[in-house]
């Protein structure tokens, strides 16, 4: 089977530096962040820019939107972090990091995850631990716990599972950790890649964790937890086919089919059942980012996805139907 995926649309003000992440919300707009330092929000019809925030002086690296696609938590180069309310054009909270006066052992965030149940946002950064910081604006940033890794490298990328009890924790060596939220506890530690792990994607029932990393491969991990307690198999398919770093992946609301955006300048779409590649899309350079539609397909066609990558042009792409 092949999939065919055209350019439904591209942005009409691109950014002026390469976008590091991108998200395409429950609303239908897109949101993205940008090495330029700036935050956008898109119209995703028209590709006109509805909402954007001040140049930050540093680039923004990281975002994680609300379920509900009302707001947005982005992540600065210096660990400044925000939380924007789309719906007024307000910053609730605002958080340095890196503030060792604040808190003990501060440290900047890189990577940042909403807790999708409220209340917490998730931080990681370079001891390869996890932070858990209050998401309430009256005590936005006030740091409520810390989720060891015990490993002290670098956290790449940090995401809440669907029913936000889990998180996972990438990291510059290759690691990947589940860690219990209610607990702290590490649940389990998968060692499935051989160079940094960019880029984590849960399926929608919490029962798939896709992994992309430097070492040009996609890996699929079963993170089930049974009645018991015990832990899903771990790694159980490899996806291979770039020929360079795989730097954002995500996989498809209904779970069929994943995405990988490369430093090979190219978007794949994968079959997970079948454990393969369906369709490939030659980009102008770098993909750094790629996040399917949330709503569900009306024509049953494979869906739309938008991607961000050096260039600084946000695009859509819609399922052409199966050739």
């Amino acid at each position: 089977m092949s999939l065919a995926f055209l350019n439904a649309l591209e942005c009409k003000e691109p950014h002026s530096d390469a976008i590091w992440d991108i998200a395409w919300t429950a609303n239908d707009t897109a949101i993205s962040a940008s090495a330029d330092g700036t935050v956008k929000q898109w119209d995703s019809t028209s590709g006109q820019v509805s909402l954007c925030r001040p140049a930050h002086t540093l680039a923004i690296v990281s975002l994680s939107v609300s379920p509900d696609g009302r707001s947005v938590l982005y992540n600065g180069l210096d660990g400044m972090t925000c939380l924007w309310d789309l719906e007024h054009d307000k910053i609730l909270g605002r958080h340095d990091s890196y503030d060792r006066t604040a808190s003990d052992g501060a440290e900047p965030s890189w990577s940042v995850s909403l807790n999708p149940k409220g209340g917490t946002f998730a931080g990681t950064g370079s001891s390869g631990n996890v932070h858990i910081y209050s998401a309430d604006p009256d005590s936005f940033g006030t740091r409520q716990r810390s989720l060891a890794s015990g490993r002290h490298k670098h956290g790449m990328d940090c995401k809440h599972s669907p029913d936000g009890k889990r998180l996972a924790l990438s990291s510059e060596t290759g690691q990947v950790f589940l860690f219990d939220i209610e607990s702290g506890a590490l649940m389990s530690t998968y060692s499935s890649h051989a160079m940094a792990v960019r880029s984590l994607a849960w399926s929608a029932d919490g029962q798939l964790l896709l992994t992309a990393s430097e070492d040009k491969r996609l890996i699929l991990h079963d993170v089930r937890i049974s009645a018991s307690g015990k832990p899903g198999s771990g790694a159980v398919a490899t996806l291979t086919g770039h020929s360079s770093w795989v730097l954002s992946t995500d996989i498809s609301p209904d779970g069929r089919l994943a995405l990988s955006g490369s430093a090979d300048k190219t978007v794949k779409v994968w079959d997970i059942a079948a454990r393969m590649a369906v369709s490939t899309i030659q980009d102008t350079g770098e993909v750094w980012s790629v996040c399917w539609r949330l709503k569900p397909s009306t024509n049953g066609s494979a869906g739309a996805f938008v991607s961000g990558g050096e260039d600084g042009h946000v695009r859509w792409w819609r399922s052409a139907g199966t050739g």
